[in-house]
């Protein structure tokens, strides 16, 4: 043994005096400590120790939160009880994995105990890490293919009609995520569908539950017909249907049903906007389901709208009345739909993007929606800097083109 530090617990009384003898070397270092003190003391003032030496008549509990008390980056003790006579005693410590020492206490046979007591805690530590990297670099590999598995609930291409842009941006802020975004057509490919949607919490139960909603939402959208919308009664906007409304109303009532039936007491939900464009006429219909209001920005006038919220989130309410919205885009126009990881983002000091800057963001002008989701994102990585990401970060602009001139 070479260069050890021996911590003994000088109760309930001092090792035999024959043991301490048998320690003495000049490659050992030897401290003492009360129980109690040694619990009292802060981490930073008790000594590095190597082995813990106790009697066998303190309780292995006891032993066992004086070794937990010294452990720390670069410490992890072994603890050695000894005895004389106790070996009863000795035994409830052999039992919960302390090693020990018993008579003769010659030093050749002390120093021996104790150099097999820490090579084998040097394998067993040794053995403990290598399975822990182990385990990390398998949940690594379960998580890699979780995200591959994800980004395929994700549009490869996105579907874009003439005259019109798209301008996505998506960051997940672990290697799977809640947020998640759709563009599909409905109604015959007559009408487009847009949705962009933040599942409650992170990690992978959200993004569970994004692959869940975005399928239901989608598969329900797609396969319903375009007869008159219902929506807890008959025409309950007391407006004529609009072509594409009902394929979005149906999803959302289909999903939130399916949810709240099956899936509340595991308590995630989703705020979502859901909105259906006619591209010839730049008329839109929306469902916002508790979620950031997206802005309008009005080429003409500069202005910016928010499109409010119809509704619950879904997967809440299971008698939640989602009524529709609408709102006209005209040439040059551009609606910015995100996730709150956009306003929310947060520097080192903790302090938040905000709406208010966000909002300047858009207001300035912009070529289209592709150069306006690279301006917010820009900002919104320059404010967070150094800082962890705390939240996915999900935006979309749909563009309105100018016209032609002939």
């Amino acid at each position: 043994m070479s260069g050890i530090a021996i911590l003994i617990l000088i109760e309930p009384s001092s090792p035999p005096a024959n043991l301490l003898r048998a320690l003495e070397s000049d490659e050992v270092t030897i401290s003492e400590l009360g129980l109690l003190e040694l619990l009292s003391r802060p981490p930073s003032a008790l000594p590095q120790t190597d082995v813990l030496l106790a009697s066998a008549r303190v309780e292995p509990a006891s032993v066992a939160a004086a070794a937990r008390r010294l452990a720390g980056p670069g410490s992890n003790p072994i603890v050695v009880v000894y005895t004389e006579e106790d070996f009863a005693e000795l035994e409830a410590h052999v039992r919960v994995g302390h090693d020990f020492l018993v008579p003769p206490f010659l030093p050749a046979l002390v120093h021996s105990r104790l150099h097999s007591c820490s090579e084998r805690a040097d394998f067993s530590q040794s053995l403990s890490e290598a399975h822990a990297r182990a385990d990390r670099l398998s949940n690594e590999r379960e998580l890699a293919i979780g995200r591959q598995i994800q980004a395929g609930f994700l549009p490869e291409e996105l579907p874009t009609p003439a005259g019109w842009d798209i301008g996505v941006s998506f960051r997940p802020a672990r290697q799977v995520a809640g947020d998640f975004y759709d563009v599909f057509e409905v109604a015959h490919r007559r009408r487009l569908a847009l949705v962009v949607a933040d599942v409650c919490d992170k990690g992978v139960g959200a993004a569970l539950f994004m692959a869940l909603i975005r399928s239901l939402l989608r598969h329900a959208a797609e396969h319903s017909g375009l007869q008159h919308l219902v929506a807890g009664g008959p025409d309950p906007i007391g407006t004529l249907p609009v072509v594409g409304a009902t394929p979005m109303m149906n999803a959302v009532l289909s999903t939130n049903g399916y949810l709240t039936r099956n899936h509340l007491r595991q308590g995630y939900f989703a705020t979502l906007f859901f909105c259906v464009l006619d591209p010839a006429t730049g008329s839109l219909v929306y469902i916002n389901g508790g979620h950031n209001p997206p802005q309008l920005i009005t080429r003409r006038t500069g202005e910016l709208s928010a499109l409010e919220v119809t509704g619950p989130a879904v997967g809440v309410l299971a008698d939640g009345v989602f009524t529709l919205g609408y709102a006209q885009m005209e040439p040059g126009d551009t609606l910015f739909m995100y996730t709150d990881g956009v306003s929310e983002a947060r520097n080192t000091d903790g302090e938040f993007l905000g709406e208010e800057r966000m909002l300047a963001l858009l207001s300035e002008p912009a070529a289209d929606g592709r150069a306006l989701i690279d301006r917010v994102d820009r900002a919104v990585l320059a404010h967070t800097g150094p800082a962890d990401q705390h939240d996915d970060v999900t935006m979309m602009a749909l563009h309105r083109k100018h016209a032609a001139v002939a």
